[in-house]
C-alpha cells in the first residue's frame, strides 16, 4: 500500500516535463519584469519627463493595471481557443511592448510600452495549462515549482539588473525583456497540448461540491485575506523599488554597484528564511510564520524611517528581503490548498488579478508619495498597507501541511 501511494504521488514524465517547461516560461517572463524594478526609477530620469516621480511611479505600476484588467479574459480565452495559442499571443504582445519601451525617448512612451507589456497577461492561462497537464495530487508541487521560478527570477534580477543597466542602459534592458519573452514562446511551443498519455488522466476531485461564483471566491474569508495579502505585498514591493534605488544613489552608490548591496542581503535573507519554511512544513503551522513575515516587513519599514546612515539602510533592506521572500514562498501554496479543488484555476486567476492590481497601486502611490513627501512618504505608505494586511491576516485559519494531498487522495472527504 505504501508503495502504491508513493507511485501515485510521484510526477509522471509528462507532468515533470510540463512543470519544468511552464515554470521556465513564467521564470523568463518574470525575470524580464523584475529586471526593471531595481533600475527603472533611475533610468527613467534620463528621459523626457523623467523629473516627475509620479510619472516614474506610473511607468513602474501601469503594467499591473493592464494585466489586472486582462488576466481573466486571457484565462477564459484559453478555455475556448487553447492554452498554448493564447499564451504565445500574450507573450508576443509583451515582447512588442518591451521593444516599444526600449525605443522610448520620453516617459510617456515608456508608460505606453509598459502598459502593452502588462496586456500580455498570461499568468492565469499558464496556471490553467499546468493544471491541465498535472493530476490533482501533484498539482501543489507543480505550482510550487512555478513559485520557485518566480523567486529565482527575483533574486537573479536584483543582482543582474544593476550590472546590465551599467552596461546597456534602460533601453538595452527593456530590449532584453522582449528577447526573453520570445524565448519563452519557443519553450511554450514544445509543451504538448493533447491529453496526458499512458493512461494518466487528471483527477476530478470534489465532483459533488457546488461551484461558487468568482465574487464568492474573491471575498471568501480565507481566500479574500490571501488575495489582500498578495495585493499588499506587490504594492509594497513596487513602491519600495521607487525608494530603494534612489536612496542608495543618495548615499553615493553608483547604480552599477547596487548589486553589492542586494546580493549579500538577499543571501542572508534566504538563509534566515529556510528554517522557518521547514518548520512550517514539518509542523503544518503556516499561520504563525505568515504573521511573523508580515511583522518582519513592518519592522523593515520602521528601520527605513529611522535610519539616516548607510548601515541602517543595509539592515532595513535585509528585513525587507527576508520578509518578502518568506511571504513569496508561503502565499501561492496556501491559496492553492485553500481553494475549492474544482475551482483552483479560477481562484489562482483571482489571486493573479489582485497581484497585478497591487503592482499598479504600489507604483502609482509610491510615485505620488515621493513627489509629495519624499522617501519618507513611501515608507509610511508601505507601513500603513502592511498594518492593514497584518490585522486582516489575524483571521486566517490554519489548514495543515498536507491537506492538499489528502483532499486529492480522498476527493469526497471520506
Amino acid at each position: 500500500m505504501s508503495s502504491h501511494a508513493n507511485n501515485r504521488i510521484a510526477f509522471t514524465p509528462q507532468e515533470r516535463s510540463a512543470s519544468l517547461s511552464l515554470s521556465f516560461v513564467i521564470g523568463l517572463r518574470m525575470l524580464g519584469l523584475f529586471l526593471m524594478l531595481p533600475v527603472m526609477a533611475l533610468g527613467a530620469q534620463q528621459l523626457q519627463g523623467g523629473d516627475d516621480p509620479r510619472l516614474i511611479g506610473l511607468a513602474l505600476g501601469i503594467y499591473g493595471l493592464t494585466q489586472a484588467l486582462l488576466q481573466l479574459p486571457f484565462g477564459m480565452a484559453s478555455d475556448r481557443l487553447g492554452r498554448r495559442r493564447v499564451i504565445v499571443f500574450g507573450l508576443l504582445i509583451f515582447a512588442i511592448g518591451s521593444f516599444l519601451a526600449a525605443s522610448a525617448e520620453s516617459v510617456l512612451v515608456l508608460i505606453i510600452g509598459r502598459a502593452l507589456q502588462g496586456a500580455g497577461a498570461v499568468s492565469a492561462a499558464v496556471s490553467a495549462f499546468l493544471a491541465d497537464r498535472t493530476r490533482e495530487v501533484v498539482r501543489t508541487r507543480a505550482m510550487a515549482m512555478v513559485g520557485g521560478a518566480i523567486g529565482l527570477a527575483f533574486a537573479v534580477s536584483l543582482v543582474a539588473a544593476p550590472l546590465l543597466f551599467g552596461a546597456i542602459g534602460l533601453s538595452g534592458l527593456l530590449g532584453l525583456t522582449g528577447v526573453l519573452a520570445l524565448a519563452a514562446c519557443l519553450v511554450v511551443m514544445r509543451v504538448p497540448e493533447e491529453p496526458m498519455s499512458q493512461g494518466v488522466q487528471p483527477q476530478q476531485p470534489d465532483a459533488a461540491a457546488p461551484l461558487r461564483s468568482g465574487w464568492s471566491l474573491f471575498f471568501d474569508g480565507q481566500l479574500g485575506r490571501l488575495n489582500l495579502g498578495i495585493f499588499a505585498m506587490m504594492a509594497v514591493q513596487t513602491a519600495m523599488f521607487v525608494a530603494i534605488p534612489l536612496g542608495l544613489q543618495g548615499f553615493g552608490l553608483q547604480t552599477s554597484s547596487h548589486w553589492q548591496v542586494y546580493l549579500p542581503m538577499l543571501l542572508l535573507a534566504f538563509v534566515a528564511m529556510i528554517p522557518l519554511i521547514f518548520w512550517a512544513e514539518k509542523r503544518g503551522r503556516f499561520r504563525p510564520i505568515f504573521l511573523v513575515g508580515i511583522g518582519i516587513l513592518m519592522a523593515g519599514e520602521v528601520v527605513f524611517l529611522q535610519a539616516d546612515q548607510f548601515p541602517g539602510w543595509m539592515v532595513a533592506i535585509w528585513l525587507f528581503m527576508f520578509g518578502f521572500n518568506l511571504m513569496e514562498a508561503l502565499l501561492p501554496s496556501w491559496v492553492s490548498r485553500s481553494a475549492p479543488s474544482r475551482q483552483r484555476g479560477l481562484a489562482m486567476g483571482l489571486y493573479n488579478t489582485a497581484q497585478s492590481l497591487g503592482l499598479f497601486v504600489g507604483g502609482l502611490a509610491g510615485g505620488l508619495a515621493a513627489k509629495a513627501f519624499g522617501l519618507t512618504g513611501i515608507f509610511l505608505f508601505c507601513l500603513v498597507i502592511l498594518s492593514i494586511w497584518g490585522m486582516m491576516s489575524l483571521g486566517l485559519v490554519e489548514i495543515g501541511a498536507r491537506s492538499a494531498s489528502r483532499s486529492a487522495d480522498h476527493p469526497t472527504g471520506g
